[in-house]
């Protein structure tokens, strides 16, 4: 019986989003769904970036519920990271206040519009990799 080598196809992951579980991997992963969530989209006129966040906190319930999941995967992959619990608590707690936030109407689509607890949690998570794993830092402009 002959082994199987495994091969990942690169195509899927033309963006430079790699499916490793190694740091510099999971921060790409991180910085794209934080994108994702955040920043997908400039509102013309007011040069303000929403995003999926946003968009989602306009469907009653369900939308909050599901960026709420969003969210909590970046919360997941930190704690793949190795983080502290008392940082993902804190994580944890953003996503959870942003996720209460949106459930009222009207009031938690502001919030969605200027209470960015996904920005907060990457900026945390950024800042334990380049404590922890310096080799993943990025240089920004």
């Amino acid at each position: 019986m002959t082994e199987r080598a495994t091969h990942i196809d690169p195509a899927p992951f033309a963006t430079g989003i790699t499916p490793g579980t190694d740091p510099a991997s999971v921060r790409k992963r991180i910085e794209a769904m934080e994108q994702l969530l955040e920043g997908a989209v400039v509102i013309p006129g007011i040069n303000r970036r929403v995003g999926l966040d946003f968009a989602l906190g306009l469907v009653p319930v369900v939308g909050d519920l599901f960026a709420a999941a969003l969210g909590a995967w970046i919360v997941w992959e930190a704690r793949n990271l190795g983080m502290t619990k008392f940082q993902l608590t804190r994580m944890a707690g953003r996503v959870g206040f942003d996720a209460l936030l949106g459930a009222v109407p009207l009031i938690g689509d502001a919030a969605d519009f200027f209470y960015r607890s996904n920005t907060r949690n990457l900026k945390t998570i950024k800042r334990h990799l380049d404590k922890h794993h310096p080799a993943t830092a990025t240089i920004t402009q």
